[in-house]
């Protein structure tokens, strides 16, 4: 029976959550990953199993899992069949304490939840209890890093340090119009999730020691209107490990379709593919070595469990186009360029109507609120969505979604002031509410201002290089200058306030982009706080700052001086 152990040094105090030592736990969680990932690329598995072991009986592996579970994660509000969250310090410190005791571990079955997809169909999820889910970043700690050694330069989804703009970028380099493969099997592998096959997933899995655990994960069934169903196959959807699990299923794709790159990195066949999790395309040089690779394809998953979707499985030519992660790839024929085509990538038609829709549900649900609480439901929307699509072609979609959002405006001041004259509308809710921005016509009510799609630079992605993974002790400096000026979403001021910062969070030292929401801290009290000034302004994580304000003692920064006056 699997257990959990605790770790040699642990005292029997309960843990106290506003005092823990962040720096230190991201530290050392860090350090082993490290070490987890060069005893992997030196194939030296006995110490590989031995810093994973250790990586499990780690407390600030403990810690460090349940901040990300309880405080960072979408779903920490979201209770499992024993309908508990976790909402406290208090409750998080007793939660550490639980899944770092010595106890043989039995998984809960997860609670059966469904969300809406695009297609207007629903996605299954399967929610696991809180303790499961802090249980099971805490192996992922110890599983990923290893694999992170192992995996192709090609996957891109749900792995540290990548993402959806380097998928696309990838996409780009490959389809550009004087390459050779322009053929593409756009793929989709039916119910991907919800089908892996368990024995070959956890055969691949190998000797790992928290093993056990990971089958009672994908054995536990799932609780749906009070009645447990077993699960045969499948990750649930919805578990912190699941993506994890279901990248280990997969990898091995290129080896399957014969990928292979030469000493520099450049690919050195016929093939190559491109994943992000479950949806991939691979680009061929003829229709024919596109048919012969999906055939091959389709034998490589059935070892899997997984099957390629007949009705969503298509061989096309770049000339027609295909969507990938919500982007549209296509070559358009051109005249005076070498090859006759131009390769564009757009935002898709779906995307534009999607966030058409979102943006008019949200005018609609806010129609008697106030124009400063429309503005701030409104901003983040607009402003992620238009950061999402900064790396393509588009400022001429940006452009029409303003026109559209134009026109939104109008009627909705019309709406709220039938009887008022046009200039007295325009006046009061449009004017240059932005000194540095040549604008005229900006929504607003004197306080705050609507953000515009085209305020948004459009900017090319850097694609993360080959194989590199933040796990790598040698590529520290690399993922250090890539990470750094992630500031898309920051204010001209608080870009500036966190380069006097280096980027960096005074209270944990983890970079500020870690994916935790950033606030601003003073570090006088109101009572105290003289003018606005950037010099006592701080940038921190959002949970990093709620510390700064319960701690008993003082606590000061890298320079030693005090966070709190």
């Amino acid at each position: 029976m699997p257990a959990i152990t605790s770790c040699v040094n642990r005292t029997e105090e309960p843990t106290d959550w506003n005092s823990i030592n962040w720096n230190e736990a991201n530290r050392n969680v860090r350090r082993l990953r490290q070490r987890i990932f060069r005893a992997t690329q030196e194939q030296d598995w006995d110490k590989v199993q031995s810093l994973q072991r250790l990586m499990l009986k780690s407390r600030s592996n403990a810690l460090v899992s349940v901040r990300r579970v309880t405080q960072v994660n979408q779903g920490k509000k979201t209770p499992g069949v024993d309908k508990l969250v976790v909402k406290t310090p208090e409750a998080r410190g007793k939660l550490v304490d639980e899944v770092t005791k010595y106890q043989p571990w039995r998984a809960k079955p997860t609670r059966r939840v469904y969300i809406p997809k695009a297609n207007g169909k629903k996605r299954p999820l399967g929610i696991p209890t809180i303790a499961d889910r802090a249980l099971q970043a805490m192996v992922k700690n110890a599983l990923e890093p290893c694999w992170e050694a192992q995996f192709e330069g090609s996957s891109y989804g749900f792995r540290p340090g990548r993402g959806c703009h380097d998928a696309i970028q990838k996409i780009y380099l490959l389809a550009r119009p004087n390459k050779t493969k322009k053929w593409v099997i756009d793929a989709d592998i039916k119910g991907a999730f919800d089908n892996i096959d368990h024995e070959h997933l956890l055969e691949t899995i190998g000797t790992f020691p928290a093993k056990e655990l990971i089958r009672q994960w994908l054995k536990a069934g799932y609780m749906e209107e009070n009645r447990t169903y077993p699960t045969e196959a499948g990750t649930p959807q919805g578990g912190v490990i699941s993506p994890l699990l279901a990248n280990i299923a997969l990898h091995g794709m290129e080896e399957a379709l014969g990928v292979k790159y030469n000493n520099r990195g450049e690919i050195q066949s016929k093939r190559a593919v491109v994943r992000y999790a479950d949806d991939f395309v691979v680009f061929c040089e003829s229709k024919e070595d596109a048919e012969v690779a999906e055939e091959e394809l389709t034998v490589w998953l059935a070892k899997r469990g997984l099957t390629l979707s007949e009705e969503k499985t298509r061989i096309i030519h770049l000339t027609e186009g295909f969507d990938f992660l919500s982007f549209n790839i296509r070559q358009y024929e051109v005249n005076g360029t070498r090859t006759g085509y131009k390769l564009l990538i757009k935002p898709s038609k779906q995307a534009i109507a999607n966030i058409r829709k979102k943006l008019r549900n949200e005018w609609k649900q806010l129609k008697a609120a106030p124009i400063g609480v429309i503005i701030r439901r409104l901003n983040p929307i607009i402003r992620g969505w238009a950061n999402y699509f900064r790396i393509a072609v588009a400022s001429k979609t940006f452009s029409d979604l303003d026109n559209w959002m134009f026109q939104k405006e109008v009627q909705h001041v019309k709406w709220k002031h039938p009887k008022k004259p046009k200039k007295w509308t325009q006046a009061k809710y449009w004017g240059r509410l932005i000194k540095n921005r040549n604008d005229n016509w900006v929504f607003g009510d004197g306080t705050h201002y609507l953000w515009k799609f085209r305020w948004t630079d459009i900017e090319r992605h850097v694609l993360v290089k080959g194989t590199a993974s933040p796990d790598d002790p040698k590529l520290q400096e690399y993922w250090w200058e890539r990470n750094k000026d992630k500031t898309e979403n920051l204010t001209q001021r608080e870009i500036k306030i966190a380069k006097g910062q280096n980027n960096i969070c005074p209270v944990c030292r983890e970079t500020l982009f870690n994916g935790e929401e950033i606030e601003t801290h003073h570090r006088a009290m109101k009572n105290k706080r003289g003018p606005e000034n950037e010099d006592d302004c701080l940038l921190v994580h959002l949970y990093c700052h709620d510390q700064i304000h319960s701690r008993k003692q003082t606590m000061r920064d890298a320079k030693g001086q005090p966070l709190l006056l």
